[in-house]
């Protein structure tokens, strides 16, 4: 295949490739490896490279009928919990520069039935503390839409690498927004399924009571669907279970979505007005729902905000100081000097501090937020928000060493007011590259249902991407590379 047409594919178009024999999957390895080696001087997204066992991969591959609908497919996965045996797994910290994984995690295992063949590990910030992907072990990612700014965070890295080409999806999980800001910033699909929607066996049944979902980053929202029919679904054992689903999600696509009542925000939870561009891409986004015959208006929950904050932060903050425990258990010492960046041993310590009681009753608030989401989706089928409430931050922003956490996360207290409120409810949310500023920056747009409502939010981003198309926009990045193919090849 010529260097120059696989990134112009998607994975279930790549899939669709090989079956028909127009390509084998050491081409498509090959190809994705040239991209890592080209893009990722510039991106860093990419932190660990199995470049010989993908190769090993896809010559079997390359002589065996296709196994899964993704056959052949090159796939990235993130260094937070994207367990592969063989494959490191560091959370992009000093302290697990050794750990090297025994066994496949239950999502990776669903992947290689589905035919993915694993090339890497993604960049993220140390033990996913940040929406932004920055750390002192691996270094920043960098947006390829501008390498002076943030990928989003924690998926960071995986966002960076689908984004300029280097695979056509790539694992992300999300606990507070850590798919879906990525997505945001780098002009991708982003979605968080319903709570429990993929598993977390074999080694844990939730994260952060509930508030940590598995899935992916793609650039077109069949690919979406399609990996999460390949993952979904329980395994005995699990504490949740999401409501069952009727077919397939990829199958949801072929439907309309109905005429919708959807309600859109321009300001944050507390009422303070988002960013211009962001209040730019919300309404345009709120007429092209309009002109699509959904009936559209200005309303949100009624959400405390700073109860909503303190509760949401308890949780998150006990869980870091639970990971570095947990991994202070498996390596049978603690952290050493050096190995924890100030953030997250700040974090850690304020983790630790947490009581039981007020742990629990964070844990209620948090499940008041999910029972007013529940209530708010009885009148509105769906809710409209930018991802963001800003554009991407510039790298540096954050400084990860500083100690003083209300120091530290003093640059991102207005920067995500929406998409944790979903992690907290459980309910499913999307979002969508449906708007670039003026100086070429990704700004994405969040839809949310009600929990369990993924086919329809599948139903109505595949409408939006049909009637304002978005594959084809690509970043400088990845059009020099493309100028560039012939002396790669």
């Amino acid at each position: 295949m010529p260097f120059t047409e696989y990134a112009e594919f998607d994975a279930l178009g790549l899939a669709e490739l090989v079956r028909k024999r127009e390509v084998q999957p050491s081409e498509l390895v090959e190809e994705s490896i040239r991209r890592i080696e080209a893009l990722n001087p510039a991106t860093n997204a990419v932190v660990y490279k199995a470049y010989d066992t993908a190769r090993a991969l896809a010559a079997q591959q390359d002589r065996a009928a296709p196994i899964g609908p993704l056959h052949g497919v090159p796939f990235l996965l993130k260094d937070i919990l994207g367990d592969c045996q063989g494959m490191p797994s560091a959370l992009s910290s000093r302290m697990l520069r050794e750990r090297v994984m025994e066994q496949d995690c239950e999502l990776v295992s669903r992947w290689r039935k589905a035919g993915l063949n694993f090339i890497g590990k993604s960049n993220t910030p140390e033990f996913g503390i940040l929406p932004t992907t920055e750390c002192a072990f691996y270094g920043p990612a960098r947006n390829p839409w501008n390498l002076d700014y943030s990928t989003g965070g924690s998926s960071g890295g995986a966002a960076a690498a689908v984004a300029c080409g280097m695979v056509p999806a790539a694992h992300g999980n999300d606990g507070g927004g850590s798919i879906r800001i990525p997505a945001s910033c780098c002009g991708l699909v982003g979605l968080k399924p319903t709570r429990a929607r993929n598993s977390l066996a074999p080694d844990f049944g939730e994260l952060l009571s509930g508030l940590l979902d598995e899935h992916v980053l793609t650039r077109t929202v069949r690919d979406s669907a399609a990996l999460l029919d390949a993952t979904h679904g329980m395994v005995p054992g699990d504490p949740y279970r999401a409501p069952p689903v009727s077919g397939t999600f990829l199958g949801e696509l072929a439907r309309e979505p109905g005429k919708l009542r959807i309600a859109f925000s321009r300001v944050d939870p507390a009422g303070r007005p988002l960013h211009p561009d962001c209040i730019e891409a919300v309404e345009k986004t709120a007429r092209l729902l309009e002109s699509l015959g959904h009936v559209v208006e200005e309303a949100q929950p009624q959400i405390e905000p700073e109860s909503f904050v303190g509760s949401f932060t308890t949780l998150w903050f006990s869980g870091i100081a639970f990971a570095v425990e947990l991994m202070s258990l498996q390596l049978g010492r603690p952290p050493q000097d050096g190995e924890l960046e100030g953030l997250t041993r700040a974090v850690q310590q304020r983790g630790r501090a947490v009581s039981a009681v007020e742990y629990q009753l964070s844990e209620l608030v948090l499940q008041q937020v999910g029972r007013e989401m529940a209530r708010f989706h009885q009148t509105y089928d769906c809710w409209l928000t930018p991802t963001l409430a800003t554009p991407p931050i510039r790298n540096g922003v954050v400084d990860v060493q500083e100690e003083d956490l209300d120091k530290a996360y003093a640059p991102l207290l207005d920067y995500s007011p929406f998409t944790a409120i979903h992690n907290a409810s459980g309910q499913p949310a999307i979002s969508l590259p449906l708007h670039w500023n003026a100086e070429g920056l990704p700004i994405g747009l969040m839809l949310s249902a009600e929990f369990g409502g993924e086919a329809l939010l599948l139903r109505l981003a595949g409408q939006l991407e049909q009637a304002q198309p978005w594959k084809q926009r690509r970043p400088e990045l990845f059009l020099q590379l493309q100028a560039a193919a012939p002396a790669l090849a």
